[in-house]
């Protein structure tokens, strides 16, 4: 039966609520589909606001590799301010798709895309409004399987009570493979259940299906084993990888929104991966290996974005694109492709040691220049190699002077507090940095017109990453090195001006430390913080530490677990770790010999470059890193700007 537009009801409400646009649909490159023209139903989920969520590059592949699939169709859903739930509520109306206003709950499957722990919540609120009952094990035939992914479902045992199953790795192919089972399953009449189809999913080993797996405890609150209570459920779950990039050029016509959003550009990734080696980077972890996109497939998938969207700026994509073994001329020719036109490029991610005189040239040929962004991460030279973030100051100066030289007049610096081993001399030594980089861009100006900005973002540490058994500093402390450091800056009469300071508090690290590296007992604690208020936890303004403190105190009572357990605590290799069942790639034991090869400054290379250094990732997957050169040019060589005023 065709499922009915709740957008009648809902328009109404619009006027009364904040950007009421983000609700309405319609954005350029946008599918419809007929709902009985198709055997399969996908809503999928961005757990934040429209403006946050829509930009969002994995959103948009599975949304059109769904949509190309002539039996599938996929429609969106974000998380809606609290103004707008409210009325909902008020007025009867469930979580809608913003493509056809469908009421979430009438599709096969929901797949969420979490990004950051904190949009647990925003998950909880979604499925309340949708009328799907929050805890898997009480759903029925007639809803949704609940199926989670992204960066951060790679411990998903603090929602497991809430979700259904879970994809880890890249998705491209995997929600093709689930919409084939879903169908067939369908089709003959639903054999089994709800459980039958978590049985199918469960049994191709790359979907983790929690229901399925008990987890003991010891007396002291540690984890005794996580074991499959169903046969044929493996041991281990593996994350799914997309070997070759350039069979996979999505997305092909990439969403243009109607609201302003967090990024205003069309944006390709050039690669997925990294090898560089940062302990804290869980996606640097979790990505591996390295696959590059090829310089003929970024220049395709450029020509056909711009000519799809009208956007005027192209961001190339990647944990650090300046990375790309052929990035000089990729940079070079989309330059001289769009050469003549208002296309700029930008790099939103770029290593200290990578910028150089070429990037920047190109980079700033068209004459705008959005700012240029660097994270040397920490302070002090012996931080950094405990991080390994080979990054010197010579480094750091090297490159700010050539950003500056070539028209730059704001740089922005990022690092991270409360990282292990730090000391507040590493702390203040980024007021040291900062001074630097102001004193040569002056010199390789003549200008005292210079700004940079230091950010600064308190360390989490993550599963699956070195620092995955580290102790985490505490918010008091975390806070008193910001003060120390802001009181550094503020006080220096010669260059304080000159630099910007933006930094985060430490609460919200403690709670994102705790969703980060917790188990299934933490689900009752989001459960309650929702249940009191929790939203938008991102969001500083909706934030609030003692609702979450409150809500810990309350479900922690009477058992040998607390926040301080999971967040300051440090591990050790004896501990069975929440994730420890599910498997990124990564070899545990050379993790742990990475951290302690951190506690000794000990450094690794990138082993794009070296002999491998047996991290597990390419023999476990079946996979290799796939570099450059190609030694190809991009196509067509004559400039974008001489063929359209030729005409």
């Amino acid at each position: 039966m065709p499922v009915e537009s709740v957008f009648g009801r809902l328009e109404p409400l619009l006027p009364l609520v904040s950007k009421p646009v983000q609700y309405v649909g319609g954005e350029l490159n946008s599918t419809v589909k007929a709902w009985d023209s198709v055997e399969v139903r996908w809503a999928l989920m961005y757990p934040d606001a429209y403006e946050v969520g829509l930009p969002n590059q994995g959103m948009m592949i599975l949304y059109e590799v769904l949509n190309e699939q002539p039996k599938v169709l996929a429609e969106r859903t974000y998380a809606v301010w609290p103004d707008l739930e409210a009325l909902m509520r008020a007025h009867g109306i469930p979580q809608f798709t913003v493509d056809a206003h469908r009421p979430v709950g009438a599709f096969d499957l929901l797949g969420v895309s979490f990004s950051t722990e904190l949009g647990y919540t925003n998950l909880l609120s979604a499925l309340d409004l949708a009328g799907i009952p929050l805890r898997a094990a009480e759903r029925g035939l007639e809803h949704p399987v609940v199926i989670a992914g992204g960066h951060a479902a790679f411990n998903p045992e603090p929602i497991a009570a809430f979700i259904d199953a879970v994809v880890l790795g890249d998705g491209e192919a995997a929600v093709r493979q689930i919409s084939e089972i879903v169908r067939v399953w369908k089709s003959a009449g639903r054999p089994g259940g709800r459980e039958g189809l978590l049985l199918r999913l469960a049994g191709t080993g790359g979907v983790y299906v929690p229901a399925f797996y008990d987890v003991g405890y010891l007396p002291d609150g540690r984890i005794h084993r996580v074991v499959p209570n169903r046969p044929g459920v493996p041991w281990r779950v593996s994350k799914h990888t997309v070997s070759d990039l350039d069979e996979w050029p999505y997305p092909k016509a990439p969403l243009v929104p109607l609201a302003e959003t967090v990024h205003e550009r069309m944006s390709v990734e050039i690669f997925r991966g990294c090898t560089r080696g940062c302990r804290f980077c869980q996606a640097g972890m979790i990505t591996r290996p390295v696959r590059e996109r090829s310089i003929t497939g970024v220049g395709q998938m450029v020509a056909r974005g711009l000519a799809a969207t009208g956007f005027e700026e192209v961001g190339l994509l990647s944990l650090s694109s300046a990375d790309h073994s052929e990035i000089a001329e990729i940079t070079k020719g989309l330059a001289d492709q769009y050469d003549g036109t208002n296309t700029s490029l930008s790099l939103p991610s770029t290593r200290v040691d990578a910028f150089n005189v070429t990037l920047a040239d190109e980079l700033s040929r068209g004459g705008r220049r959005s700012g240029l962004t660097f994270a040397p991460e920490g302070g002090s030279e012996r931080l950094r190699r405990v991080i390994n973030k080979m990054v010197t100051e010579e480094d750091l100066v090297r490159t700010v002077t050539t950003a500056y030289s070539h028209g730059w007049r704001q740089v922005k610096l990022y690092f991270m507090c409360g990282l292990p081993t730090e000391t507040d001399e590493d702390v203040l030594a980024i007021a040291g940095l900062a001074r630097q980089v102001i004193e040569a861009g002056r010199r390789a100006t003549g200008s005292r017109d210079i700004r940079c900005t230091v950010s600064i973002g308190g360390f989490v540490p993550k599963p699956h990453t070195p620092f995955q058994w580290a102790g985490q500093l505490g918010h008091d402390a975390t806070d008193a090195r910001l003060d120390l450091l802001r009181r550094a800056i503020r006080t220096d009469r010669e260059y304080g001006r000159a630099i910007g300071f933006r930094y985060h508090d430490g609460k919200p690290g403690i709670v994102e430390g705790l969703l980060s590296r917790g188990d299934r007992r933490v689900a009752e604690v989001v459960l309650a913080a929702w249940q009191a208020g929790a939203r938008f936890d991102g969001w500083r303004e909706h934030f609030s530490f003692d609702r979450w403190m409150a809500a810990a105190e309350q479900e922690f009572a009477g058992t040998p677990v607390d926040v301080d357990w999971y967040t300051v605590r440090e591990r050790d290799l004896t501990e069975v770790l929440p994730w420890d069942h599910l498997d990124a790639g990564l070899d545990k034991e050379w993790l742990w010999a990475d951290w302690q090869d951190a506690r000794a400054g000990g450094q690794v290379e990138d082993c794009r470059w070296t002999p491998c250094y047996d991290c597990g990732v390419c023999p476990a997957l079946g996979t290799e890193i796939q570099v450059g050169p190609t030694g190809r040019t991009l196509l067509p060589l004559v400039p974008v700007g001489a063929t359209s005023g030729s005409g």
